[in-house]
Parts: C-alpha cells; structure tokens; sequence
C-alpha cells in the first residue's frame, strides 16, 4: 500500500477514535472553502429560503410584536474608545420657508455605528493572524478585505433582510436564577435542558437567542455589565452549529462567557461562529419581554443597514408571535 494512503488510514482511525482530534480538525488551520463556494460573503443567511420564511410566517398568531433592540442614548455600555452622541443643530435646524412657515428638525449622528449599543456582527468583523496575514470567513485575507473606506469584501451589504425563525433559550429561568453569574459558561446541556423544559427544539436555518439575565444590569450598574458576562462556551457553539443555524444573539455585549474557557485565546466562540462557521452575532439585546410571556419560538425579523463595506449595523430586531 502506497505510504500517503497508509497514513491517510492512520490519521483517519486516530480521529475517529478520539473527539478532540476530530474537533481540531475541523477548527484547524484550513477552513475554507465555505460550504457555499469560495467566493461567498454570506455565510449562513444562504439558509434563509424562501420556505423557511414561510415557516417562520406561519408562527405568527397573535400579531402581538416585541421590540428586541436597546434603546440608543447617552450613558449605554460602551468600550474603549467607542463612543455614541446625537446632536441636533440648530433650534429648529431650518426653516421658516414657504406660506406656511414650515420649521424642522435634523440630527447629527457620531459613533462607532456598528459596534454600539444593539449590535450584528457581520463576517468582516472577526479575523484571525497567520503569519504575517489576517484571515477572514472563507479564507479571504486582509489584503482582500480591508481598506480605509469600508471593508472590500464581506461588507454588511452582502447580509440582506434575516427573516426567519426565532428561538429563545431562556438559560437563566431553567436554572431558576434572575441572571447568571459573570463568567459561567453555558454549556450544550443548559442549551438541550432549557429547550427540553421549553418543548422547543432548533432547526436548520433558525436565529437562536440565548437569556442569561446579564441584561438586567443595562443602563442600571453598566459597569458590573461591562466587568464580564455569562454566555455560551464552545461546547454549545458547537451544538448549534451541528444544527445549522443563521445566527446566535443574547443579553449580553459578546454572547460568550467572559471570562473564557481559554485563558489565552480571545474570544473563541467568535472565531468559530463568524470566521470559521459564518454564522452571525446579535449583541446587547432585550430579550425580557420574551421571558415574560413564555414566547420561545416566532417569527424574527432583522435587517442591516446597507452600509457599504461595514463590519456590522445598529439596528432594533424584533419578534412576532
């Protein structure tokens, strides 16, 4: 037998044998092309067809709606240098014209516009360092991607409009807390728990919105919200990304625990939804409305601004049911 089909044998067999060999694989250093074809930029929204808007249309009864989105104003969370403020210039800006006197009133906007407040993590947003280059979902590298002016490949415009299923996991009612600690890690089994006790299960194709409670502390003690946050570890990613959904969101301002499990990797949970797996991430939501009521699966609908070559939006996702 041919020495490369030999260890081609052995390497096989070692995997099968052990899980972790398996998991690195498939999170090894090659992950592209995407299972979409190498010229891809967006990632898991290719799962939302027109069927599975129709599903998602047929979950709304009621009409009843909920708002999902933080409102944007001064003293959110914020980070760093990231900053938010809204100015109207001028009392009233224009006017009077016309007859009639018409006045009005225009704003000004200055932010980091996709990564405050309500936040989606587009495909361009995460990357990680090989050598001397940036790789991005899909394997495209960073000469390929980024420019000053916006993003040249994996832009947010490439999204378009995510209607489909919602689920909400509601993990801290499952585990009879008003809000998980900071740093727990959610692993597959609250994931399968919380769905259990909810008689909900995930499907191809669905948003999935993780409840930790974390967001109770918005705009109450922001910074206990910003010191850390409970949230899905990578068992759970990977959970669900076995069942092939669009997106991931929660309470909190990263979805994953922080701490980590990694003491040495950044944010690994982004790495393996967004740049290995382009599924997306919904950050900083409202999801106690939700809880509220017991609504665990609606029709979710989102769309990002069309903002040319942007690494993600701002935006006010809501559920009907």
């Amino acid at each position: 037998m041919p020495q490369k089909y030999l260890c081609a044998m052995i390497a096989g067999c070692l995997i099968a044998l052990t899980p972790a060999l398996a998991e690195k694989a498939a999170e090894g250093d090659k992950w592209w092309p995407s299972e979409w074809g190498a010229e891809d930029q967006r990632g898991a929204a290719n799962r939302l067809t027109p069927r599975k808007v129709m599903e998602a249309a047929g979950l709304i009864r009621t009409g009843r709606t909920y708002q999902l989105g933080r409102v944007y104003e001064p003293g959110i969370p914020l980070f760093g240098n990231r900053h938010y403020s809204l100015t109207i210039p001028g009392s009233p800006t224009g006017g009077p014209l016309g007859e009639n006197r018409l006045v009005w009133y225009d704003e000004m906007f200055s932010g980091e516009i996709g990564q405050v407040g309500t936040q989606f993590d587009g495909l361009g947003h995460i990357g990680t360092r090989k050598g001397d280059q940036d790789i991005f979902y899909n394997g495209f590298t960073r000469s390929e991607v980024g420019t000053a002016y916006g993003l040249e490949k994996l832009g947010i415009e490439n999204v378009g409009v995510i209607f489909t299923r919602g689920v909400l996991v509601d993990v801290a009612e499952y585990k009879g807390l008003e809000r998980l600690e900071v740093g727990y890690v959610i692993t597959a089994g609250d994931v399968e728990g919380a769905l259990k006790k909810q008689a909900v299960a995930v499907t191809e194709g669905d948003v999935v919105l993780i409840r930790t409670g974390h967001g109770k502390l918005w705009m109450v003690d922001n910074e206990t919200y910003n010191s850390g946050q409970p949230g899905i570890g990578l068992e759970a990613a990977r959970w669900l990304l076995e069942r092939k959904i669009v997106m991931v969101g929660a309470d909190t301002w990263a979805v994953e625990a922080v701490p980590g499990e990694d003491a040495d990797g950044a944010f690994r949970v982004h790495e393996l939804l967004i740049q290995r797996n382009g599924v997306y991430i919904l950050e900083n939501l409202d999801l106690d409305g939700l809880a509220e009521d017991g609504v665990y699966e609606f029709a979710f609908v989102f769309a990002p601004l069309r903002l040319k070559g942007a690494t993600g939006s701002p935006g006010n996702p809501f559920a009907v049911r």
